[in-house]
C-alpha cells in the first residue's frame, strides 16, 4: 500500500512538472528545449553598459563565444554596447554576465556539456563544469533575449541542462556537389547555435574526391575538377568547429562510390581494362576497389597516414555503403579469392576489406566507423553503426537497434534524412530510441543521432534552405527529453529560431528570392513567391528518380529549387479547411476564402511575368489555381451547393493540379478536394 502511495505521488509530482515547463515553452523560445527551467517576474534590463566577464583560466573558446554572443546582443536589440569584449572577472566591478566553468575540455565524445543559468534583476549567471558546457549556456541565453517598444531584456529564468545524447551531428556531402569553406562555417555555427556537436564531413564519393593529397596527388589533380579542400583548409576548418565545441568526423567512402578515386588511380580497381571517371549522375555506380590486392591496402595505409592527422577525432568513417560488388562477382581473381578464404558472398568479402581497415586505422589511434552495411555477423564490434535504413533483410528490429543489442556503439540517420525533403513533422516524430526495450548497456551504445544533408540536387545556392531550420528541430531531438513532442509547440518556437540563425549569415530565407528572380528574369516576383508558398519539391527522391535526370552541372536555379519543404502558406490553408469542415468555424472560412481570392489574382500578376521557358511550365498551375479557387470561393461566400457539372468539371482540374509540376508538387490538392466534396455534398 505504501508503496502505491508513493509511486502516485511520483506521478503526480511529474506530471505538474511536465504541466509547468509544457506552460513556459509557450512563453520562451528556446530550442533545444531545456531539461530544467523555472521562471519568475524579474528582468534584467539591457544597456550600453552591458558586459561580460569570463573566469580566467579561459584560453579562448568561451572568449570567441561571449564575445559572438555581444555582437549578435547588439545586433538584435539595437543597443550601443560600451564594451564590445568581454574580460576577465574582476571582483571589485560589478558585471552583467558572469560566466565561469571548472576546465577546459577537449573536443571528443563524452564530454561534459551541461550548464547552470540564472537571471535575475541584478546580474546573468552562468556555471559550467567546462568551457564546451559554457558555451552552450550562452547559446541558450541569447535565445532569451526580449524586446518590447521600449525595453530589451532578459526574463528572469533558472535553467539546468545537459543533452541527452552524446552524438548530436549534421552530415553535409561536398562531394557530389562541392561546398566552399564559407559554407562550411557558417553551418558550423548554425550548429552550434542548437547545439550540434559533430560536423560529419562526407568528403569523397563517384563525383568527387575533395581532399588534397600530397602523397597522392592524381586524387586532387584528376578526380576533384578542381574543387577541393587543401589541408590548410581542412586544419582551418577543423579548429573553427573545435572553438564551436564541434567535432569533426571525416568519411572517405570506400571500397564503393569510388569513381572518382578509380579516376585518379585505376588500378585499384575491380574491374581490368574498365575506363573509369568522374561520375556525372547521381545514384549507385559499379567501380569499387580492389579487395584481394594488396597494393590497395598499401594505398589506404598511406593515404589515411597523411589524413588522420588533419582530424584529431578519434572516429573515422569508412563509408562502407551500397556496394553489391558486380565488378567482384565478374572478376575471376576475385571469385577464386573469395573461395580460397571460404568468403561465401561479397558481403563476406567486404567484411573482409573492413576488418583489414580497422587494423589500419587501429594503429593510427582511430576507431572505424561505417554506414549499417558494415555489420555482419563476423564484423568486430569494435565498430561503430551508422544506421541509415530501418529493419532490413535479416534483422527483427531497425538496424540501430540491432546493433546496440549486438555490442555495437551506433548513431541513427533513419529518419533525418533531410535532402529527402520531408516535413519538419516527420522528422521531429522520430525518436533515437523510440519504444525499444533496451538494457541500460544497451541503451548506452545508441550514441546519438545525425541530420543527413546529401548535395545531389543542392549547390552553394540552395544547401542551406534544405538544412535549416528543419535541422533546428532535429537538434532538440536529440539534446532535449524524450518527453518534448508537442509538435504544434515546437513549430511556435521554430518559427522565431528561423529568422534568428539568419543572423548567422544563412542564406536559406534570402536565396528563394535570388533564385525567383533568375526565373522570372529579374521582373517581379511577387506571383511566384505566392506559388513556392503552396508547393513543394518532390519528395524521396522522386525529383530525380533513378539518378539520371540531373548531371552534377545541371541548372539548380529551377522553381524547385526555390521551393522548400513546409511551404507556409500551404501549413496555414491545410489547417483551416481542416478546422472549419469539422467545426464550420467563422475564422476558418474567412481565412479559405482569403487564400482563394489571394490564389485568383495572383494568376493576372504571373500572366504578366510569364515570358520564358522557366515561367510557362508553371503556367497550368496557375491558371487551374484560379479556376478551382472561383469555384471554391463562390460556394463558400454564397454558401451554395456546387452543381453537378462544376463538380465534375473542377473535380478534373484538381486531377491536373495532382501530377508533379516543374519537379513539385502541389500540397494544398487533398484540402482542395476535401473542400469541394463539401460544397457539392452539403
Amino acid at each position: 500500500m505504501k508503496k502505491n502511495i508513493f509511486l502516485i505521488i511520483l506521478i503526480s509530482l511529474f506530471n505538474q512538472y511536465t504541466i509547468s515547463q509544457n506552460k513556459l515553452s509557450e512563453n520562451y523560445n528556446l530550442m533545444p528545449w531545456p531539461q530544467e527551467i523555472n521562471d519568475t517576474s524579474e528582468k534584467f534590463l539591457i544597456t550600453t553598459e552591458f558586459t561580460v566577464s569570463i573566469s580566467s583560466i579561459d584560453k579562448g573558446r568561451v572568449e570567441h563565444a561571449a564575445t559572438t554572443f555581444l555582437r549578435r546582443l547588439s545586433g538584435r536589440t539595437g543597443i550601443f554596447i560600451d564594451k564590445g569584449f568581454p574580460s576577465k572577472i574582476d571582483i571589485t566591478k560589478k558585471t552583467s554576465l558572469v560566466i565561469s566553468f571548472d576546465t577546459i575540455a577537449s573536443v571528443a565524445l563524452g564530454v561534459d556539456e551541461s550548464y547552470t543559468l540564472k537571471i535575475t534583476s541584478n546580474q546573468l549567471n552562468i556555471h559550467a563544469k567546462t568551457d564546451i558546457g559554457a558555451i552552450r549556456a550562452i547559446a541558450t541565453l541569447l535565445q532569451l533575449t526580449t524586446n518590447n517598444k521600449t525595453t530589451s531584456y532578459f526574463p528572469g529564468i533558472t535553467i539546468s541542462d545537459a543533452p541527452r545524447f552524446l552524438w548530436r551531428g549534421l552530415m553535409i556531402d561536398v562531394a557530389r556537389h562541392f561546398q566552399p569553406v564559407h559554407i562550411i562555417k557558417r553551418n558550423l555555427d548554425a550548429m552550434a547555435a542548437v547545439k550540434m556537436n559533430v560536423f560529419h564531413w562526407h568528403l569523397t564519393d563517384d563525383q568527387g574526391f575533395r581532399i588534397e593529397s600530397k602523397v597522392y596527388p592524381k586524387l586532387h589533380l584528376l578526380a576533384s575538377d578542381g574543387e577541393y579542400y587543401t589541408q590548410n583548409q581542412i586544419k582551418d576548418v577543423v579548429k573553427y568547429a573545435a572553438y564551436l565545441g564541434i567535432r569533426v568526423i571525416p568519411e572517405i567512402d570506400v571500397p564503393g562510390h569510388a569513381s572518382a578515386l578509380l579516376t585518379a588511380y585505376p588500378e585499384l580497381g575491380s574491374k581490368a581494362d574498365y575506363s573509369y571517371k568522374i561520375e556525372r549522375f547521381a545514384g549507385v555506380f559499379n567501380p569499387t576497389l580492389n579487395p584481394t590486392n594488396d597494393k590497395t591496402y598499401e594505398f589506404l595505409k598511406n593515404l589515411f597516414t597523411e589524413i588522420t592527422p588533419l582530424f584529431p577525432d578519434e572516429y573515422f568513417h569508412i563509408g562502407g555503403d551500397e556496394n553489391a560488388g558486380k565488378h567482384w562477382t565478374e572478376n575471376k581473381n576475385i571469385t577464386a579469392f573469395k573461395k580460397k578464404h571460404q568468403l561465401k558472398t561479397n558481403h563476406d568479402l567486404q567484411t573482409y576489406f573492413n576488418i583489414r581497415l580497422e587494423k589500419i586505422l587501429n594503429n593510427l589511434n582511430k576507431k572505424l566507423m561505417g554506414w549499417d552495411e558494415i555489420m555482419t555477423p563476423t564484423m568486430p564490434t569494435t565498430a561503430v553503426i551508422h544506421s541509415w535504413r530501418g529493419k532490413n533483410e535479416g534483422l527483427k528490429e531497425s538496424s540501430l537497434i540491432e546493433a546496440s543489442k549486438r555490442g555495437y556503439q551506433s548513431v541513427l540517420s533513419n529518419g533525418y534524412y533531410i535532402d529527402r525533403m520531408l516535413s519538419v513533422k516527420h522528422h521531429y516524430s522520430v525518436d533515437p530510441i523510440g519504444d525499444a526495450k533496451l538494457t541500460k548497456e544497451e541503451q548506452a551504445r545508441i550514441l546519438g543521432g545525425e541530420a543527413t544533408m546529401w548535395s545531389e540536387l543542392v549547390t552553394p545556392l540552395t544547401i542551406d534552405s534544405r538544412i535549416w531550420p528543419r535541422t533546428a528541430a532535429i537538434a532538440e531531438r536529440f539534446w532535449s527529453s524524450k518527453s518534448v513532442t508537442n509538435i504544434k509547440n515546437m513549430q511556435k518556437r521554430l518559427k522565431v529560431v528561423n529568422f534568428q540563425l539568419e543572423e548567422l549569415g544563412l542564406t536559406h530565407l534570402k536565396n528563394k528570392a535570388v533564385v525567383l528572380r533568375n526565373i522570372s528574369q529579374y521582373q517581379d516576383i511577387s506571383s511566384l513567391i505566392v506559388l513556392s508558398n503552396i508547393c513543394e519539391p518532390l519528395k524521396i527522391y522522386s525529383r530525380n528518380k533513378g539518378g539520371t535526370e540531373y548531371k552534377s552541372f545541371s541548372p539548380f536555379t529551377l522553381f524547385a529549387d526555390a521551393c522548400t519543404a513546409d511551404a507556409s502558406d500551404a501549413i496555414s490553408f491545410n489547417e483551416h479547411v481542416i478546422s472549419y469542415l469539422k467545426t464550420a468555424n467563422k475564422t476558418s472560412k474567412q481565412k479559405i476564402i482569403s487564400f482563394l481570392t489571394k490564389w485568383i489574382k495572383n494568376d493576372t500578376s504571373f500572366k504578366a511575368i510569364n515570358n520564358n521557358t522557366k515561367t510557362h511550365v508553371l503556367e497550368k498551375l496557375s491558371s487551374h489555381l484560379k479556376t478551382v479557387s472561383i469555384v471554391l470561393k463562390k460556394g463558400l461566400q454564397h454558401n451554395t451547393t456546387l452543381s453537378k457539372k462544376d463538380f465534375i468539371k473542377t473535380s478534373k482540374i484538381i486531377q491536373e493540379l495532382k501530377k508533379p509540376i516543374a519537379d513539385t508538387e502541389l500540397v494544398i490538392v487533398n484540402q482542395l478536394t476535401a473542400l469541394l466534396q463539401h460544397l457539392y455534398t452539403k
